[in-house]
């Protein structure tokens, strides 16, 4: 057998990614709203992805190399919570901050769940994590984990303690309401004793934040009009990019917003239905709250997870929370 096959047959892949009418169906609704919003979980298709994985290279974007940091400078207080069982990883993107537990944790945790609506940045992550841990058994699920989602009957994870990892400020995607349930949804899928590793931004200024999200090389840009050309692409649609620009802004209420604002006075044909757009009307990509430690780990008291421990960076810019449910 041949390297690349046996890299393969090391894979379980199971394909729930949303069914194109279900896209439409959200897009349509979206556009159709006072403010009109499209789900941020669809900037994701392998395009948006790897254009995600540029923003986190950049000097502004913080987050990324703070998190990284954090993971270094605690790998071993992490590894020592984390033991054994089964790693889930939701939204595993490049799979790049999860190789911290596995070098910590390798051979204690030998099963890696990655959840990701992006199916071919999924399987080519899941294929590199094999080929550098070559004694990891991976399972790639290809699902939109933010809504309730349940693993396949597999044997290697039943009555397995279960590790939940969510990197990144992803968490800052929802309403705070939303992250309530996310974490009530997260805990049926761990089950009694499993804990949650994941990853939120810390309030700060929108000096620091506004060119985390809207950098002058115009990645963050590409990444949010990348979004006009997926719905182009899957359903037939006639945006033009030329007619389209980008903007990102801090809102008081703890939030960053990102918008796709309309440049004139238009109509966008979607499956036969128009689409009005007004000069300077905005389409909502994505929003990212920002938490304190004490208000992050009031919301995941809510959902029944237990904080345990927390760590950050010297400059507070970014926390780690390890979240326990009891036995």
């Amino acid at each position: 057998m041949s390297a690349a096959l046996s890299i393969k047959s090391a894979i379980e892949f199971y394909d729930f990614h949303p069914p194109v009418d279900d896209f439409k169906a959200e897009v349509l609704q979206g556009l159709q709203q006072q403010q009109k919003a499209i789900s941020a979980k669809f900037l994701y298709d392998k395009r948006g992805a790897e254009l995600f994985d540029a923003i986190c290279t950049l000097d502004e974007y913080y987050l990324t190399r703070t998190e990284i940091d954090i993971l270094q400078t605690y790998g071993n207080e992490i590894a020592a919570l984390v033991k054994d069982g089964v790693l889930i990883e939701f939204g595993s993107g490049s799979s790049q901050k999860v190789r911290f537990i596995l070098d910590a944790t390798m051979p204690n945790l030998p099963t890696y769940v990655a959840l990701d609506i992006s199916k071919q940045h999924l399987y080519e992550s899941c294929t590199n994590l094999v080929e550098a841990y070559p004694e990891l058994q991976a399972i790639a699920i290809c699902t939109d984990y933010t809504q309730p989602i349940r693993l396949p009957d597999i044997y290697s994870i039943k009555h397995k303690r279960k590790v939940a990892f969510f990197p990144g400020s992803s968490i800052g995607n929802l309403e705070p309401s939303e992250v309530v349930q996310f974490l009530k949804n997260t805990a049926m899928l761990l089950e009694p004793n499993g804990s949650l590793l994941i990853g939120v931004d810390l309030k700060k200024s929108k000096e620091i934040l506004e060119p985390a999200y809207d950098d002058p090389q115009g990645i963050s840009a590409a990444f949010a009009l990348n979004l006009l050309v997926r719905i182009n692409r899957e359903l037939g649609a006639d945006f033009d990019l030329d007619k389209f620009c980008y903007r990102a802004f801090y809102n008081a209420i703890g939030r960053i917003e990102m918008y796709i604002v309309s440049l004139e006075t238009q109509v966008v044909h979607i499956d036969g239905m128009e689409i009005p757009f007004q000069q300077g009307e905005t389409l909502r990509t994505e929003h990212s709250y920002k938490y304190s430690v004490d208000e992050f780990q009031n919301l995941a008291d809510l959902a029944g997870f237990q904080p345990q421990r927390v760590w950050t960076d010297p400059k507070q810019l970014f926390s780690l929370h390890y979240l326990q449910l009891p036995n």
